[in-house]
């Protein structure tokens, strides 16, 4: 290949996600040394060489977000300063994509600030999956490949036969994605009118479409505090939803999450691992976690083989 012997590294974010995609690559992690100093300051060495090499780079930079930053752009430095030939970074799940805009005054565009300690840091390359906004791609001055977690959550969902079934989207942001679902999935499809207060709290206001004695479907991209999640399964009841799921690709799930989710009227919520899950949370009984190592890896071998990525896409 151009770019030499593919190789696979991982941070500390999620080594589980990464040994997973190891095992379907049929290749073994990289050798690394990956520690703190008492500082807390990161400490990271290559353990074999690396020059000429094609290296993927897998961490997301979940909790604790900035960490995990740091971390991946020492350990992108590090290889290239031990001449690998290309090094792509492979971030299932992007932070602080939220903050895609100037939505307010004085505030910062923090994702493209992040795509650009990125490419300094040296990566030519990045792989991701689920971008909460798509057009964050083109902060990158660098290829961005975007993958989406929608072939293992259809999957999933579609061997599940729930009978009448609505996609819902929890705001008008999301009904792209909710639309593409439900198409799928052969559904209809509904939208709540969401709004959010000063404290950016979401209100749900108004069920926009037929949910009456149907299967509602909750998709979201990301699942954080589960407020938006709680309010909207509880309005779906309401409106004479007989039950109510939800799914989301990334389970961040902090703060009060896991008791908005027992406490919320759903029968399960179905996450993906691009996110790892403490013990604690995965211990919920509604949560089911799908892979997305097939995914990545197939996305892996492809960006390495230099063939076409776009059949992954849905």
């Amino acid at each position: 290949m151009s770019h030499g012997q593919l190789k696979l590294f991982s941070g500390s974010a999620h080594p589980a996600l990464a040994k997973e995609i190891a095992e379907q690559l049929d290749i073994p992690l990289g050798a690394a040394r990956l520690h703190r100093f008492p500082d807390s300051e990161v400490s990271f060495q290559i353990d074999e060489n690396i020059r000429g090499t094609d290296v993927f780079i897998l961490q997301p930079t979940s909790t604790p977000v900035d960490a995990h930053l740091v971390e991946m752009c020492v350990m992108i430095d590090a290889f290239r300063r031990s001449s690998a030939s290309r090094i792509t970074a492979v971030i299932p799940y992007y932070g602080y994509a939220r903050q895609d805009r100037k939505d307010k005054p004085r505030v910062p565009i923090s994702a493209k600030l992040v795509a650009n300690l990125l490419s300094a840091a040296g990566a030519n390359r990045v792989l991701t999956m689920d971008l909460h906004k798509a057009q964050i791609q083109a902060f990158f001055d660098i290829p961005v490949d975007h993958l989406f977690a929608a072939p293992a959550v259809i999957e999933y969902l579609a061997r599940q036969n729930y009978g009448p079934v609505t996609i819902v989207s929890p705001d008008a942001g999301g009904a792209e994605r909710a639309r593409a679902y439900a198409k799928r999935l052969d559904a209809e499809l509904a939208i709540i009118d969401k709004r959010r207060g000063e404290t950016g709290a979401a209100e749900v206001m108004n069920v926009i479409g037929d949910v009456n004695g149907r299967v509602c479907i909750i998709s979201d991209d990301i699942i954080d505090t589960a407020g938006t999640m709680q309010k909207a399964a509880q309005a779906l009841k309401d409106n004479g939803a007989t039950r109510v799921l939800a799914c989301a690709v990334h389970g961040v799930l902090s703060g009060p999450a896991i008791s908005r989710i027992e406490a919320a009227p759903i029968d399960k919520l179905i996450v993906t691992n691009t996110v790892p899950l403490t013990p604690e949370k995965a211990a919920c009984g509604k949560i089911v976690v799908l892979s997305v190592a097939r995914l990545l890896a197939q996305a892996i071998r492809s960006i390495h083989e230099e063939t076409s990525v776009s059949k992954l896409f849905v």
